[in-house]
């Protein structure tokens, strides 16, 4: 039997289990969240030393996520911050705001998930935690980019770190919008 899953907003004290999650192999390893935080040549410039580093400084200057464990064991991580702590959604024309688009949207943009850990419901968990985690610092709207692999079926693993339509759809999202075939704009409106 499996024991459930419990998420909890980062900080200082959760780091050596955000690096457990992250771990050493992998697209998570080199990116650390940082994809929609840097621009494109500090990106292309940045090492995996750098970009975990980076997120290190983020955690220890706030929480800009949750962590999920099973049993203790940290097994997940979604990143959910401010639209605006985010500079590359703004330059991206399948993220960028559009006319009617609320201003002041929280995004959740990362899910990281240890290949031990999925398919046991720890994007699901991590999803109401971030949900959670964004109204506790003041969210009226999250808004979610995820894929959609009932269009495009092939999507691998990695290719899925938005999260996916149904996920997020079950979470309460509704779709906004349909950029492309293969991706969404999903929001949804916290009340209290």
């Amino acid at each position: 039997m499996t024991g459930e899953v419990v998420t909890e907003s980062v900080d200082a004290s959760t780091w050596d289990a955000l690096v457990t999650v992250f771990g050493s192999k992998g697209d998570a390893s080199s990116c650390w969240c940082q994809w929609f935080k840097l621009s494109r040549s500090d990106w292309d410039a940045a090492t995996r030393e750098d970009t975990k580093a980076l997120l290190h400084e983020q955690v220890e200057q706030g929480s800009p996520g949750v962590i999920a464990r099973i049993d203790g064991e940290p097994v997940g991580w979604a990143a959910v911050e401010p639209f605006s702590a985010y500079p590359a959604l703004g330059r991206s024309p399948i993220t960028r705001r559009r006319e009617g688009d609320p201003e002041d949207v929280w995004a959740v943009t990362c899910f990281v998930v240890r290949i031990e850990y999925r398919k046991r419901g720890v994007a699901r968990a991590l999803l109401a935690g971030a949900l959670e985690h964004a109204r506790e610092r003041g969210a009226t709207i999250v808004e979610g980019y995820p894929v959609d692999p009932e269009a495009r079926p092939s999507l691998t693993a990695a290719e899925r770190y938005h999260g996916t339509v149904s996920l997020f759809r079950d979470g309460g999202f509704e779709e906004v919008r349909r950029p492309s075939a293969t991706r969404a704009i999903m929001r949804r409106t916290l009340t209290d």
